[in-house]
């Protein structure tokens, strides 16, 4: 990478403070989820594109028995705002499942609240929400967050699977743009 694509980030987060955080929401979730058995393992659902790293080191973390399902979902268009529509795909059966959704970051919560007023339309056992980022202050719709890595302020933040215009994803740190 670039030592100008580098510079124009602001570190937030070290990769290291990351890995450190990751494990203990991994240890937490462990331990809340210990009577899942490999019958009936709790079913992490990760948003793509901007999840997947954190949801890797994370189910690298979790101790019980899990399994992974992928939905993709976006309210962004080609810039720094959300459209205010969230386009939701996937193809999920999860009825009667413990369901941890986990996201990279929640800001408005729209995307967030849309994708489990889904999930719960397919009645799981369970769902909880696990983000690696929560930044309060943008706000506008009600999300319960059961498990949250860090508070980040009310700026675009890039790195360690978040993009901007689909850069900056491959950074090990979090950074404002």
């Amino acid at each position: 990478m670039s030592d100008l694509h580098c510079n124009s980030v602001s570190p937030l987060f070290s990769e290291e403070t990351i890995k450190q955080r990751v494990r203990e929401i991994g240890q937490q979730i462990s331990e809340d989820y210990a009577g899942v058995t490999s019958d009936s393992p709790l079913s992490l659902i990760v948003t793509l594109k901007g999840a997947f790293m954190f949801a890797a080191d994370l189910v690298r973390s979790i101790t019980v028995p899990c399994c992974i399902d992928f939905i993709h979902a976006s309210s962004y268009g080609s810039g720094k705002t959300s459209s205010g529509n969230v386009s939701i795909r996937h193809n999920l059966n999860v009825t009667g499942h413990h369901l941890l959704l986990v996201e990279d970051i929640v800001d408005t919560g729209l995307t967030l609240q849309q994708i489990s007023a889904e999930l719960m339309a397919m009645q799981p056992a369970s769902l909880n929400i696990c983000t690696l980022l929560d930044k309060p202050e943008a706000r506008k719709y009600p999300v319960n967050v059961a498990y949250s890595g860090f508070t980040v302020p009310n700026a675009f933040i890039v790195g360690y699977g978040i993009d901007f215009n689909e850069r900056y994803r491959e950074l090990p740190f979090i950074g404002v743009l």
